[in-house]
């Protein structure tokens, strides 16, 4: 697809661009929608899970997993996504890594000297 603009950082010059149908069709609701509508559509975070819901039962879609009743723990959810575990030692991937203590935010930590 082409069409002309007028570019006003080149001294207002006419211009021509070619874009795919895609492109295209992306960049056009910017220009034309009111800014309310630019980013709060669908999939904006308010209404979002209700949106979907309603979209899947119109196209006759079974509903969407419930998830479970305890949220995951992201390292289960690391390991289910990637099969990489996060709670097993990088280097030997043997040992088992365990927190043994929290360093408050903002603080950077101490150097200790362990040799």
């Amino acid at each position: 697809m082409r069409f002309r603009w007028k570019d006003y950082r080149d001294h207002h010059q006419r211009k021509t661009m070619t874009l795919t149908a895609e492109e295209f069709i992306r960049r056009f609701p910017i220009h034309v929608l009111p800014p309310r509508f630019r980013y709060y559509g669908l999939l904006g975070n308010r209404y979002r899970e209700g949106k979907l819901a309603r979209c899947r039962q119109r196209l006759g879609m079974p509903p969407a997993a419930i998830a479970a009743a305890s949220p995951q723990d992201y390292r289960d959810r690391y390991q289910q996504l990637t099969g990489g575990s996060l709670r097993e030692c990088p280097v030997c991937h043997q040992g088992r890594l365990r927190v043994v203590g929290t360093l408050p935010a903002g603080h950077a930590p101490a150097i200790i000297d362990t040799s």
